[in-house]
């Protein structure tokens, strides 16, 4: 996919919506209006993702000024985790006020945010994770199936991992440490810990997380073995994606930045910053989108 920097002056609206945050944004006359809300994953809970964006467009209307009835009529990119086929999209899209709505997963406005214009790959780790290659006008991704079948080295993966080598610390399996002390006390032992597994949704197992990269900071064995593992597993896979050394990687999402002193030396030394964040993808998604909606009525 080739995108052009010629963009619509026309105002567009566009959502991005994880397991932890859901955004908004207007763009109108060269500049963004933006709006933060809670989680927004249409899979995890479908009734409440909506809620939260359907608030946000409250807020976005009465932000920019824009009657909502007007703002409606714009066309809008939704990009949302959850959205795993078209069927979902099309909930989404029906359960939502625009008349001019695409709705897709929330890939390509990370890959696009980050990355703009340029060759490189993204690894994005937040409560969930994926990752995505834009190589010589393709773009290919991998990853963003969810918690139960995928979403390695997302803060949930971290978290519920931190929580796994507490217990084999607890069999004697591996040796003790200060990661594993802090969740037996945090969570009353192992059957606390159990207990809280058993009814833990995703962004409650990536709370645990920031507890497991501070420790790694600190050195700590079995936070700095979970933090390898994550990190081996990126490094595996962005080849397989089509990355090549040289080739620009940005760590996107709350807790993918912790994973660059653990990639090796080759990779560790193409980590980029990313040149915007997923609202700013989506932006951009809801700019082609409005130009092609723009030919079709030509």
């Amino acid at each position: 996919m080739n995108h052009s920097r010629t963009y619509m002056t026309k105002p567009v609206v566009a959502v991005d919506g994880g397991g932890t945050r859901c955004r908004l944004g207007l763009r109108q006359g060269g500049s963004d209006t933006a709006v933060e809300l809670g989680s927004a994953n249409v899979t995890t809970d479908f009734d409440a993702a909506i809620a939260e964006i359907s608030r946000g467009l409250d807020l976005l209307s009465a932000r920019s000024g824009i009657a909502m009835n007007e703002l409606s009529g714009l066309p809008a990119y939704v990009g949302l985790a959850g959205v795993a086929g078209s069927a979902i999209a099309q909930r989404v899209a029906q359960a939502l006020p625009f008349s001019h709505i695409r709705v897709e997963d929330d890939r390509p406005s990370a890959l696009v945010g980050a990355l703009g214009d340029q060759d490189g790959v993204v690894a994005h780790c937040g409560t969930g994770s994926f990752l995505a290659a834009q190589i010589d006008g393709d773009q290919r991704f991998a990853g963003g199936w969810g918690p139960v079948l995928g979403d390695p080295a997302s803060a949930q993966w971290v978290g519920r991992r931190g929580l796994t080598v507490t217990l084999d610390a607890v069999d004697g399996i591996r040796e003790g440490s200060a990661l594993s002390r802090y969740f037996l006390d945090k969570l009353s032992g192992a059957a606390g810990i159990v207990d809280f597994a058993s009814t833990a949704r995703p962004v409650d197992f990536g709370a645990l997380a920031p507890a497991v990269t501070a420790h790694a900071a600190e050195g700590d064995a079995l936070a700095s073995l979970v933090m390898i593992e994550a990190a081996n597993g990126i490094a595996e896979l962005l080849p397989v994606l089509g990355w090549k050394p040289g080739m620009a990687i940005c760590l996107t999402g709350g807790i993918a930045p912790q994973y660059a002193s653990y990639l090796p030396d080759e990779m560790q030394h193409c980590v980029t910053a990313p040149a915007g964040e997923p609202l700013s993808g989506a932006l951009t998604l809801a700019q082609f989108f409005s130009k092609e909606i723009a030919h079709e009525h030509l």
